[in-house]
């Protein structure tokens, strides 16, 4: 099977270890949840989340071309069901240029934004459905 970033996969946890899980894709293919990937938020133990031998689904995040490791995500279906297609994969262009000196403006421009954002997100999280 060939696998692109973005596309939703089933998968059986083979191994766990602190920084996270690994995962058998079939065909001899593996890929890896890092533990940031297995949940929104804080995760104290990966073992809350995943056990050996179980099931998964997950969302390709990356495929290093060179080695062929495949960074899997649980994370990413938390809030949206992506369905089995793969969905269209932009790679962003960051760019600097030495003749412009903007410093931390844009980052002190969308400050306030994020604040709201990241606290509205956890007031979401607190209030039970």
């Amino acid at each position: 099977m060939a696998f692109q970033i973005g596309q939703k996969v089933t998968g059986r946890v083979t191994g766990i270890q602190p920084y996270g899980a690994f995962v058998s894709l079939g065909g001899h293919r593996q890929g890896l949840i890092h533990i940031s990937e297995c949940h929104c938020g804080y995760v104290k133990d990966i073992h809350d989340y995943l056990k050996v031998n179980e099931e998964v689904n997950v969302v390709i995040l990356d495929i290093d071309e060179y080695t062929g490791k495949i960074s899997l995500s649980l994370r990413c279906l938390e809030h949206v069901d992506l369905g089995t297609e793969p969905i269209e994969h932009q790679h962003r262009h960051y760019w600097t240029n030495h003749r412009i000196n903007i410093g931390f403006e844009p980052i002190d421009e969308r400050l306030a934004g994020w604040k709201a954002e990241a606290l509205n997100n956890l007031n979401q999280e607190k209030t039970p459905s």
